[in-house]
């Protein structure tokens, strides 16, 4: 990995929905440059736009306005059918619901990525994701064979195994119980550490960010702060503090 790469930059994006009079700006002019090999946590209040921040930071979504660029390369297209192609080859996915095909097996499900990309099916490298991710003994079961937990880590071997520059999780641990969290938060820095991934996960928990390079804080569509070395206190700390300051500006704006 080249010491300094840039995994993901965006340069002042903007999302608006709806028409004239009735806009929302959920982005506001977000930039934002973060190193290959790293997790970043991004967190806000309800509302702020974390998940259209990771939608289209990921090319689930168009920003209205601003540039998004993937290990240097430019996220655009003329087509649907580029941006999809663009994603398949460079990006993951990780969200709350683990979205596994319930007629497919562990490893059926894993494998799903490289057969819609046209890839080679390396059944023999998904089993060792697999085992990595603790899975080695279930890769015939169904998904309802397993725990949420282990389905979430089934999500995310799926999410590895077509190698991508970056991957971003949406509240991956937002349907676990605690222990099951902590064991996906492991993985996710084991797929940095190990994998040299670069993670960017969405959350609300302080103690899931806590696991996390560093914290990005938005707050009515801005950056509106970042903390290094978090720690689940400092993070809950600053969400309060965050909170509070958007209620008063929005009661100060009649909002």
């Amino acid at each position: 990995m080249a010491a300094g790469r840039e995994a993901l930059r965006l340069d002042g994006v903007r999302k608006v929905y709806g028409a004239e009079g009735n806009r929302v700006v959920a982005l506001d002019g977000v930039s934002l440059s973060l190193a290959a090999g790293s997790f970043t946590a991004v967190m806000g209040p309800s509302g702020s736009g974390k998940s259209t921040l990771l939608q289209c930071a990921a090319g689930l979504d168009r920003p209205t306005g601003g540039r998004v660029f993937v290990d240097g390369a430019e996220l655009a297209g003329d087509s649907e059918a580029a941006l999809t192609r663009f994603r398949r080859e460079r990006i993951g996915f990780v969200f709350q619901q683990f979205n596994l095909l319930p007629t497919l097996t562990v490893l059926e499900n894993v494998t799903l990525p490289l057969r819609l990309a046209g890839k080679r099916v390396d059944r023999a490298g998904a089993a060792r994701i697999l085992a990595r991710v603790g899975l080695g003994d279930r890769l015939g079961n169904l998904p309802a064979e397993l725990s949420g937990g282990q389905q979430q880590r089934v999500a995310i071997a799926r999410a590895l195994v077509t190698r991508p520059e970056i991957l971003f999780a949406d509240e991956p641990t937002g349907a676990l119980d605690t222990r099951s969290a902590r064991d996906v938060l492991g993985l996710l820095r084991e797929s940095v550490r190990e994998f040299g991934r670069t993670v960017v996960m969405v959350t609300h928990d302080p103690v899931a960010a806590s696991g996390a390079d560093s914290v990005v804080f938005l707050a009515d569509g801005r950056i509106v702060g970042h903390l290094p070395a978090p720690t689940a206190e400092a993070v809950a700390e600053r969400m309060t503090h965050l909170a509070d300051e958007v209620e008063r500006q929005r009661a100060e704006a009649g909002v």
